[in-house]
């Protein structure tokens, strides 16, 4: 993970590397994302997500697009 300030700045960031911009997520983006993924972490039932469950999850916080589409 890396921290940018602005969508700007991750642009010139990946454009002066010759890297595609993955996903960027802003803090509470970030934030949401933990509290959706981990939130029964420790629950004895826990089981992992299915590709549509993290799709959805993604979906609920904004996370949009190819990136975020698991498939």
């Amino acid at each position: 993970m890396l921290l940018f300030r602005s969508g700007e700045h991750v642009d010139r960031w990946s454009e002066g590397r010759g890297l595609p911009t993955g996903g960027v997520l802003t803090p509470e983006q970030c934030w949401r994302l933990a509290r959706a993924w981990f939130h029964d972490r420790l629950s004895p039932d826990w089981r992992r997500r299915t590709p549509e469950e993290a799709t959805r999850i993604f979906g609920e916080i904004g996370l949009t697009g190819p990136f975020w589409r698991l498939g």
